[in-house]
């Protein structure tokens, strides 16, 4: 059941996904890659958004009501998302907060599809900078080994 749901999330998301690239497109958002890059950029976001929606699956288990569950999303993803390199290079941002950003699962997808895009890469040198595509992969299936398991167990713990 939950792995449906998790499908049936990505697949939801593939619609959004659509959308917002035909409106980048009217609004002068180009892909400077080739047809097989820009596949990958979007296998890679529709493989984050799988494990995102485990997380969702995991706080929607732990929490009373629906309202709560989005509140509790919101202060998760909020602060990661501006904590990223998706709105600023993280160049710009204080020393004390550039590591937190560099290594930020948004930076690294962020950074790993603007990569497959050839849009330019914001992201300054170092591991983060210089292979984001891994480590968008390497933080999503961290993702999904923590957060997978965790909602699979407190469902079955359920009483029904």
């Amino acid at each position: 059941m939950l792995s449906g749901r998790t499908v049936s999330d990505v697949i939801y998301n593939t619609g959004i996904l659509v959308v917002l690239m035909l409106s980048g497109l009217v609004v002068g958002w180009r892909v400077h890659t080739n047809v097989g890059d820009f596949l990958l950029a979007v296998a890679l976001m529709l493989f984050f958004t799988f494990a995102m929606a485990w997380i969702g699956v995991l706080v929607g288990l732990l929490v009373p009501s629906v309202e709560v569950g989005q509140q509790l999303g919101f202060l998760i993803v909020f602060p990661l998302t501006f904590l990223s390199n998706a709105f600023v290079p993280t160049s710009t941002l204080p020393s004390w907060l550039r590591p937190v950003a560099e290594w930020n699962p948004f930076s690294a997808l962020t950074a790993a599809t603007r990569e497959l895009f050839g849009n330019p890469n914001p992201f300054t040198s170092g591991f983060p900078g210089d292979h984001p595509f891994l480590l968008s992969i390497l933080c999503t299936v961290g993702l999904l080994a923590v957060f997978a398991p965790l909602a699979v167990r407190k469902y079955r713990s359920i009483d029904r």
